[in-house]
């Protein structure tokens, strides 16, 4: 098991290493195995591919983030000049469906509504618009709600992760209440914990994930 001098150590190189992380002016702070990173940040884009790098570093059991867009002057953009761009990259992404996402864009923060009828085009939807120039974060409140029976589900999760991630699916308790899926159990790795997610999010009759997976580091 890593010292938390360690883990902080490995988070620090791997957010050196991945090349979407610009600035060096993060703060990380480790303690047992719990990481909190603060600053000041220029986009939401890279705050949140710092968030993800720190979820590749084994050992990390759980993050707080408390980290702030503060754009450069050059970056801001009105509102209105946003929600233009934000409609113009929902209509070209062919992973979100035509006229289901409704956006609101307040002070550079990008609030999604609407209903889609699967876990995939929402997030598209979200990752359309997360990195665009001027916005300041992204709430995704949009809603799962599929045509089909949710009668299934659970056999239909288990099924993919078979054809995912076997090792984990065995380690894995899944309860079905209606449309909501909980996950509960240990996995090996951040990675291992989003494949689970994932496959559950892309299973027909999904709109809740629960995800209590603790990672095993």
């Amino acid at each position: 098991m890593k010292t938390d001098t360690q883990l902080r150590n490995d988070i620090q190189a791997e957010l050196t290493w991945a090349p979407e992380v610009k600035t060096s002016d993060v703060g990380v702070i480790v303690k047992d195995g719990v990481v909190t990173l603060t600053g000041h940040l220029a986009s939401h884009a890279e705050k949140y591919a710092i968030e993800r790098a720190v979820q590749r570093v084994h050992g990390v059991k759980a993050l707080a983030v408390e980290l702030t867009v503060k754009l450069p002057f050059d970056n801001q953009r009105t509102d209105a000049d946003i929600a233009m761009v934000v409609e113009c990259a929902l209509d070209w992404n062919a992973l979100v469906p035509d006229d289901k996402i409704q956006p609101l864009v307040e002070n550079g923060w990008i609030t999604l509504a609407g209903e889609v009828e699967w876990g995939y085009q929402r997030s598209a939807a979200e990752s359309a618009v997360r990195d665009l120039m001027g916005v300041t974060g992204v709430s995704n409140l949009v809603k799962v709600k599929p045509k089909v029976s949710p009668a299934d589900v659970e056999k239909k999760i288990h099924k993919a992760l078979s054809r995912q991630a076997d090792r984990e699916a065995h380690r894995l308790a899944i309860t079905v209440n209606g449309s909501q899926v909980t996950l509960r159990g240990t996995v090996h790795s951040w990675t291992d914990r989003d494949a689970v997610q994932g496959a559950a999010w892309a299973t027909p009759g999904v709109t809740v994930v629960v995800n209590d997976l603790l990672v095993d580091a």
